[in-house]
């Protein structure tokens, strides 16, 4: 049998009818739900030093459990000494199966890591359901070894859900466990 990840039963078998409940959805296709997450890192320092986002694309795989890829830069800038084309930052874009693995390892283990942490700023939503959250270090993971990190970085990551509003997408990720803080 295969292995299905904790928080995407808790979804089908509480979040759904919790949703219904609350926003009187009448089909189950209505309730929002998460589409994916993209956990994307900046190296501005990469202009002089390319080896630094080898060890962030290194950092990011072994954080998601999937290859991040390096993004390039869309033009130059000739404050940053940066050319069109040169690797700047690393992402990740998480579906599925490891999507939910990622979030359950972010709200169960990482984030209560965090110094004197007492809940996310629901501050991050864009007005069309997503929310988008900084993350300082990346040493609150777990699976970084913090003897072999070169460089502490903080990195972006952000639920991308198929709510039409802010409200809907909040509840969703409140039912999914994230850990907003109350007003």
């Amino acid at each position: 049998m295969a292995h299905t990840p904790r928080l995407k039963e808790e979804y089908k078998s509480r979040v759904i009818g919790a949703l219904k409940e609350e926003f009187g959805y009448k089909n189950v296709m209505q309730v929002p739900k998460l589409e994916r997450i993209v956990v994307s890192q900046g190296v501005g320092a990469a202009v002089a030093d390319k080896k630094l986002i080898d060890n962030s694309v290194e950092e990011l795989t072994t954080i998601t459990g999937q290859k991040a890829i390096a993004t390039l830069s869309k033009k130059d800038v000739a404050n940053f000494k940066l050319r069109k084309g040169m690797p700047i930052g690393t992402k990740v874009t998480l579906r599925g199966e490891r999507m939910y693995e990622f979030l359950d390892r972010l709200v169960t283990s990482a984030l209560p890591r965090v110094r004197d942490f007492n809940g996310i700023k629901a501050t991050g939503f864009d007005g069309r359901g997503n929310y988008s959250l900084g993350v300082t270090e990346q040493i609150i993971f777990p699976e970084i070894d913090i003897d072999k990190v070169k460089k502490i970085e903080g990195m972006n990551i952000t639920f991308v859900t198929s709510a039409g509003t802010d409200k809907e997408a909040k509840s969703l990720l409140t039912e999914l466990g994230v850990p907003f803080k109350k007003n």
